[in-house]
């Protein structure tokens, strides 16, 4: 994977020289549509020399229009910049998005890319983009006004997965369903979660089925419950297969914050302090609160059958 530069506003970013193509959008999942538009961009440059560059925004729109009903994030920013790396983007800059930023007329957008970022040479956005003030710029406004500056526009069709468009909010239904596979199929990559194994309660060990567990909090919760998965460390084996619980493990303790738990199907090479990546494949079960231990443990290892399968 290319490195990346990461800029935390317009205001700061230091970019390489060369023609900017800019792709620009939320991209919150980095999904099959978003990927079109940031491709488009990333082939232009390549084409002409120029820099691929994404404009991103924290925290989501919604924060200033909805607070009450704030959307939640399939990615977090920094994952979000690994993803964007993986395709080819040369620096992204996540702007913040403010009431001021938000009250910026339609007609004046362009003008203030333009000012901030001298070197801009064509936008990429998806074709049901909206912006500027009260969200009234739409393509055409984009397309008179870069027409107007000398700058190139590219919107891109949207990606449809089974007749309807790819999108960041059926990615978040389905993650919240626990339907993984479809969640995957309109990301365009396996829904991974990374982060260092934290020490546990030796719980999964006492029951016979010992457990990497991740300190994980996402803002978009998948449905709880049990997951096949694959478990891929930085530096040592991988993928190895697996099972995986998320939840609040409510037949063993009464946990308010969820916990990805991870038991692998093969000897485990990871271990505390280790930085594991666990790929989610599979829905398998719900998680369910059990009569006692036993029980529990019964559950497990058919769930491990049912893995196989």
């Amino acid at each position: 994977m290319s490195s990346i530069l990461h800029f935390e506003s317009l205001h700061s970013a230091a970019l390489p020289p060369g023609p900017l193509h800019l792709a620009i959008g939320m991209f919150d999942g980095v999904h099959l549509g978003h990927r079109a538009v940031i491709e488009a961009a990333v082939q232009s440059a390549r084409r002409s020399g120029g820099v691929a560059v994404v404009l991103t925004f924290w925290p989501h729109p919604s924060t200033i229009f909805r607070p009450e009903h704030a959307t939640r994030l399939i990615t977090p920013t920094a994952q979000k910049v690994t993803l964007l790396a993986g395709l080819g983007v040369q620096a992204v800059i996540t702007h913040p998005f403010s009431a001021a930023f938000s009250a910026i007329e339609a007609v004046d957008f362009l003008p203030y890319l333009r000012q901030r970022l001298p070197a801009l040479a064509a936008v990429y956005v998806g074709e049901n983009w909206r912006f500027g003030r009260g969200r009234t710029g739409d393509i055409a406004l984009l397309l008179a006004e870069g027409r107007r500056l000398g700058l190139h526009v590219f919107s891109a069709p949207r990606v449809n997965l089974d007749g309807e468009p790819v999108s960041s909010t059926r990615v978040r239904a389905w993650l919240e369903a626990g339907e993984i596979a479809a969640a995957n199929a309109a990301l365009g990559y396996t829904y991974v979660v990374e982060g260092p194994v934290i020490p546990g309660k030796q719980l999964g060990q006492k029951l016979g089925f010992p457990t990497l567990n991740l300190a994980w909090d996402p803002e978009l919760r998948p449905r709880f419950g049990v997951y096949v998965v694959r478990v891929s460390g930085l530096k040592r084996a991988g993928p190895l297969p697996g099972i995986a619980n998320y939840g609040v493990r409510p037949t063993v303790e009464s946990a308010t914050r969820p916990q990805l738990e991870a038991h692998l199907l093969v000897a485990c090479p990871f271990g505390p302090g280790d930085i594991i990546k666990v790929e989610w494949l599979r829905f398998i079960r719900p998680e369910m609160k059990f009569p006692d231990v036993a029980a529990l443990r019964a559950q497990i290892a058919r769930d491990i059958v049912a893995s196989r399968g």
